[in-house]
């Protein structure tokens, strides 16, 4: 299994996004010069927990603009999943399908985990926060959704110097 870490160069990738376009990391970093991204491995769409995420990461977008910090939520989902998704929830942040499981495997945030007193394998709820030039400034594992999005902005705010 592959664990990307702090410090190291975020790695590439190219995933369709609802309506029909594909967003690349190095786009997103190119197009957006001195942006930050957030990027969020989460297991299912409409589930309890990745709904609370989602929303907590889409309320507080204003917050994450500040700091144009760009929010990327990764499940492998389909794109018309996201698409009721998004809808249904009024969602602010981009949403790629990895039906293939490609990169989540990539970035460490697929294995083995505890969901209700079993061991499954399934996506890890895992974030990383990436700086402008696409370096891995923190990577959050196992991620608890209540609460997240204020973790990621307070951690954004102390590497501002807030």
């Amino acid at each position: 299994m592959v664990d990307p870490k702090i410090g190291v160069q975020a790695s590439d990738f190219c995933l369709p996004e609802g309506d029909g376009k594909s967003v690349s990391l190095k786009k997103v970093l190119k197009e957006g010069k001195g942006k930050w991204v957030v990027l969020y491995f989460y297991p299912k769409d409409e589930t309890t927990g990745c709904t609370v995420e989602a929303i907590s990461f889409s309320r507080a977008l204003g917050d994450f603009n500040k700091f144009e910090a760009k929010i990327i939520g990764i499940s492998p989902d389909s794109e018309e999943s996201h698409c009721k998704f998004i809808e249904n929830h009024k969602l602010k942040i981009i949403l790629l399908s990895d039906a293939a499981k490609k990169v989540i495997k990539a970035y460490g945030a697929y294995g083995k985990k505890n969901l209700y007193g079993k061991e499954v394998e399934g996506v890890i709820r895992t974030t990383f926060l990436m700086d402008p030039s696409g370096e891995i400034a923190y990577v959050w594992r196992n991620v608890r959704a209540e609460g997240h999005a204020e973790e990621v902005l307070d951690k954004l705010r102390e590497l501002h110097g807030m």
